[in-house]
């Protein structure tokens, strides 16, 4: 085993060490990358939406903005994984529903993934190995949640065993991520003001963004039952600065801590999807191509400061490419909480202009399990032909996940 990893190894070492940007027709490609707005959980646009219902609405727009080649012949499709983090069974069963409801025929197989908030970009990674090794040509990655659904449900600790509440390794697994951000905070002295400051940020870039309309390409409505069509994200806001998010109390450790509603994601609804192919596929059936999957990499890190993962990440993924934090023109990091991403940030050197131009979750909110497949979306757009990308984020447990993408 240890020689056929080596082998696979030296692959993709020998793949990578030209140039990165060198295309080639067994690339895997981005087709289509869309979202819906992200609404506001328990009190917003989607609160009363199943995922199943969010799916099939945000398919039908999808599959009308691409080309006749696919939305046709959606038997072309050669698989579809969408991840998902709350609904039980991570929506295995409605999910597939959904897609059948939405013209995807019964012959075009489904599965449902859930690593926790990179669950959409590990459907893009799904996708994306499934065509490389010759599985498939075409696939979809999607990703959904209803936090305002299956929020409240989540009970991590009611649904382990007593061996795994007393093992010490074990059960910080089960620390609250709030909890994790404070000793990411603590362990690596970064301050309430500079949390703040760095939240106040991501509200002004958002905010910026929704308003000059920069997001208008990558969202696709989403059809309310009564008609009303939802467009825009119900996350940004006016007027935030770093001295009113100031006044907000701590959320998790009373008094000394630094963790507020106001410098950590929010909780939010919506979808995502991404659909890739082959490079010859694609331009045999003269499908537009957006840019290009390159690389994924998944790390482990320490549960009890499980925000530190993208830090990790990172560097792995860019390892598998040969190329360094300075060749990337923009990172998309999940804004978990403001104290993990600045730790990573500064862990790496990344120049902070170049992370989510646009705003994070922190303004926008983060729906779980549509996250990962909702910054692909996002970055493509950010990013001019020929630059370089990489999406990244903390995963709940203590683990980190990163992938990079190039502009086309």
């Amino acid at each position: 085993m240890t020689e056929r990893l080596a082998k696979i190894k030296d692959h993709l070492t020998a793949e990578f060490s030209g140039n990165v940007h060198q295309t080639r027709p067994d690339d895997i490609v981005v087709v289509s990358a869309h979202r819906s707005a992200i609404a506001k959980g328990f009190k917003g646009s989607f609160k009363e939406l199943n995922t199943d219902y969010l799916l099939l609405q945000f398919l039908k727009e999808f599959f009308d903005e691409l080309p006749s080649e696919i939305s046709d012949h959606k038997e072309l499709i050669g698989e579809v994984t969408c991840g998902n983090v709350l609904n039980f069974g991570a929506g295995a069963t409605e999910h597939r529903s959904a897609c059948l409801a939405a013209g995807i025929p019964y012959t075009t197989p489904f599965v449902a993934v859930n690593r926790q908030c990179s669950s959409g970009l590990t459907a893009v990674n799904d996708i994306a190995n499934k065509i490389k090794v010759g599985q498939i040509d075409i696939g979809l990655a999607l990703g959904v949640e209803s936090m305002s659904k299956n929020y409240a449900k989540l009970n991590p600790l009611g649904s382990i065993s007593e061996e795994m509440k007393i093992d010490p390794r074990a059960k910080k697994c089960m620390i609250p991520m709030g909890f994790t951000n404070e000793n990411v905070a603590h362990m690596f002295s970064i301050t309430r003001d500079e949390q703040d400051e760095f939240a106040a940020n991501s509200y002004q870039k958002a905010e910026y963004a929704s308003s000059h309309g920069l997001f208008e390409d990558e969202i696709l409505p989403i059809t309310l039952q009564d008609g009303t069509k939802i467009l825009k994200d119900e996350g940004p806001r006016k007027n935030v600065t770093a001295q009113n998010l100031s006044a907000l109390k701590p959320a998790f450790i009373k008094d000394k801590g630094t963790t507020t509603a106001g410098n950590s994601s929010q909780i939010s609804d919506g979808v995502a999807g991404v659909l890739l192919a082959r490079r010859s596929t694609a331009d045999n059936l003269n499908l537009p191509i957006i840019g290009r999957y390159v690389a994924f990499q998944a790390v482990g890190v320490p549960p009890e400061i499980m925000g530190v993962g993208p830090a990790y990440a990172i560097p792995r993924v860019l390892k598998d490419v040969s190329l360094s934090v300075k060749d990337i023109d923009i990172f998309e990091i999940n804004e978990a909480f403001a104290a993990q991403a600045l730790y990573c940030i500064n862990k790496l050197g990344i120049d902070v202009k170049k992370v989510n131009p646009r705003g994070g979750a922190i303004a926008l909110g983060h729906p779980l399990g549509c996250t990962g497949a909702r910054q692909v979306a996002t970055i493509l757009r950010e990013l001019k032909s020929g630059q370089v990308g990489v999406v990244s984020m903390c995963i709940g447990t203590g683990m980190g996940a990163a992938a990079v993408f190039i502009k086309e």
